[in-house]
């Protein structure tokens, strides 16, 4: 998975999205986040359930343990390693969700520069991917080394073309059991090998290449440059 993607919608939006009826604490703000080109190190807002309640908080993209010094933060995490390698041991057990509004692939098609996808949703609802991370909670108040990575697994179909990487995407179902702290770390992990979403669920466009640039950004990103039609407004 490329580290490049949009979060421009809401906080409510997502939750919606969730379909999740616990007491939200919300400490991203009511106002659509309208990051149509965000890259690692960005805040972005994620959610993790501390007890009964959900909070929802700005959180870094990217993270490390703190005797890997000598590296930079990855921003993904391998689901085939994530629930047993010592890298990510610590922040193994928490669990979050970042909700997507999509995310950017580059595929080198012999041209000068490789060209830009976005994927989304056929449904064009948002998208819950699977995380773990550092954040805030009662025990932890905010902190430098805080952050979160996105889980990926190997692409299929025909999103291979795109990349062989893709996030593990959740149901609402399998996210609110995701996110849930009772849920046993084994099971956990049976649900991010075995039953993220379908390639299906998804579809792919050119976009222009100015989403390259991380200091572009606004709606125009986002919009197909092969169909008027296939843009998200």
């Amino acid at each position: 998975m490329c580290g490049r993607l949009s979060q421009y919608s809401g906080i409510h939006d997502f939750v919606t999205a969730l379909s999740m009826p616990n007491t939200m604490i919300n400490n991203t703000g009511d106002q659509p986040f309208e990051r149509y080109n965000a890259a690692p190190t960005t805040q972005l807002a994620i959610f993790h359930q501390e007890g009964q309640y959900l909070h929802a908080d700005m959180v870094r993209w990217g993270w490390r343990p703190h005797w890997a010094k000598d590296r930079a933060a990855p921003i993904n995490a391998r689901v085939e390693k994530v629930a047993h390698g010592p890298f990510f041991r610590t922040i193994w057990p928490h669990r979050a969700i970042i909700a997507i509004d999509n995310w950017f692939e580059w595929v080198d098609e012999g041209g000068p520069k490789k060209q830009p996808y976005l994927i989304r949703r056929r449904d064009r609802t948002p998208i819950l991917c699977a995380a773990i991370g550092q954040y805030p909670n009662a025990e932890h108040p905010p902190g430098e080394h805080d952050g979160f990575v996105i889980i990926t697994a190997d692409s299929a179909g025909g999103m291979v073309d795109i990349h062989d990487r893709r996030p593990v995407t959740l149901s609402p179902e399998l996210a609110r059991v995701w996110l849930d702290p009772d849920t046993p770390k084994e099971r956990a992990e049976q649900m991010v090998l075995l039953q993220g979403e379908p390639t299906e669920s998804f579809e792919w466009f050119k976009v222009d290449r100015r989403i390259g640039n991380v200091r572009n950004e606004g709606p125009d990103l986002i919009k197909s440059i092969e169909s008027a039609g296939d843009d998200l407004f």
